[in-house]
């Protein structure tokens, strides 16, 4: 009996990952949500920000934010970190199990930077380190007073980085480094600054002292940003499901766009739950994404569309057997994978018949495959399996 222990490995790391993300991004969400819902009504508390009444699951329940903390501190007290920890942790594992043990194959793109496995492992872990560094001394600067405009010079510096690494890295490298570079700075914003002013205040009131307000205001300013970096993060951990954003020449635009509008979208319901409803950022939301779409398909890389004349499935067959079959085939040759990846096999005609439309996708319109075109794959070989593929849309494909 064979087991494809890597596989079975990606996928424990990936479930914990989206587990532990599920509850993390749940307690954000949900505590962002309190605090734009929270109401001064009169005869409330001068120590109080304000309260809640909510109604859930058949029960009542009252919350109440005070303005710095209350007379004293209540026996139980729960934090709300170690999602944030895990989170993070498997997912620095999720990256480092394909893209850097694997980084020949899905990390380097040798037609762009002919890196070393050590070079390109070194610079991924360089742009984590850094971005995290950039991100907190911004935080830290006289534009940390002003969210709005530290939210739009981080975006562009993060716009930037996706430019500069996509001339780098292969497109799903670039991309998962960007996304990686987020969660990097949400998870240190929750260990460096968040906890660390949390435990700073229970300190002072077991000191009986009352608590310096400002750590409460620099760990709530962490705390709102960590909310609006959720969805463009979101979006890269499933991007890599979609070679059309990645693979593009202006990859680095689309992830910008599709984030922006990512960004105006969790602006609205934090807007709203704040009692103002502005459509107009869902409507903006809208024509980022679209226009978007539009770049994406107006630049989209299809050589495939451009060769003419007839292919023959001879063709076809030797093209797949020089650059596909080692990895996909019921016995793989390929030292990294003991089973077809995805399941995808191409050793019948019929089995390349059946999976034409994801051929093209990611061989034809997207060059991600073969992963890092370890096997030279040419412009003009994926012309012809594009052509191949059209005959065989339009019936008259030869057998």
């Amino acid at each position: 009996m064979s087991i494809d222990w890597a596989s079975w490995l990606g996928l424990v790391l990936r479930w914990f990952h989206v587990i532990a993300g599920i509850a993390w991004i749940g307690s954000s969400f949900y505590f962002v949500w309190l605090d734009n819902h929270l109401r001064r009504r009169p005869g409330i508390d001068e120590g109080l920000a304000g309260e809640l009444w909510a109604v859930h699951g058949g029960g009542f329940y009252q919350s109440r934010k005070y303005l710095v903390a209350p007379e004293e501190l209540p026996a139980e007290l729960h934090w709300f970190k170690y999602e944030a920890y895990f989170t993070w942790l498997s997912g620095f594992f999720l990256l480092a199990l394909p893209y850097y043990y694997g980084a020949e194959l899905y990390l380097i793109d040798p037609a762009k930077l002919a890196l070393t496995k050590g070079a390109a492992i070194a610079i991924g872990l360089g742009v984590l380190a850094g971005g995290w560094i950039f991100y907190d001394l911004l935080c830290r600067s006289p534009l940390g007073r002003h969210d709005g405009a530290l939210g739009i010079v981080w975006f562009l510096v993060l716009v930037a980085l996706a430019y500069g690494l996509e001339q780098i890295f292969s497109g799903r490298g670039a991309f998962i480094h960007v996304g990686a570079v987020i969660g990097t700075a949400m998870a240190a914003n929750v260990f460096f600054v968040i906890i660390p002013n949390q435990k700073k205040a229970v300190a002072a009131m077991i000191a009986g002292e009352r608590p310096d307000p400002e750590l409460g205001r620099k760990a709530k300013q962490r705390s709102l940003h960590n909310n609006y970096m959720t969805l463009p993060v979101i979006f890269i951990m499933v991007s890599n499901h979609y070679p059309m954003t990645f693979s593009n020449h202006y990859g680095w635009t689309i992830l910008a766009g599709l984030s922006l509008a990512g960004v105006l979208v969790r602006h609205f319901f934090n807007r709203r739950h704040k009692g103002e409803t502005r459509v107009s950022l869902l409507v903006a939301a809208a024509i980022v994404f679209a226009l978007t779409v539009l770049l994406a398909a107006g630049t989209d890389r299809s050589p495939g569309n451009e060769a003419t004349g007839r292919v023959s499935f001879a063709d076809v067959r030797a093209i797949i057997d020089r650059h596909c079959i080692m990895c996909h085939s019921a016995t793989p040759t390929h030292p990294g994978f003991d089973a077809p990846p995805a399941g995808v096999a191409f050793d019948t005609a019929e089995e390349i018949r059946r999976y034409a439309p994801r051929i093209r996708m990611q061989a034809v319109d997207a060059d991600i495959m073969p992963l890092g075109n370890e096997t030279g794959m040419t412009a003009e070989e994926r012309a012809r399996l594009g052509a191949w593929i059209a005959q065989e849309g339009k019936g008259d494909g030869e057998g």
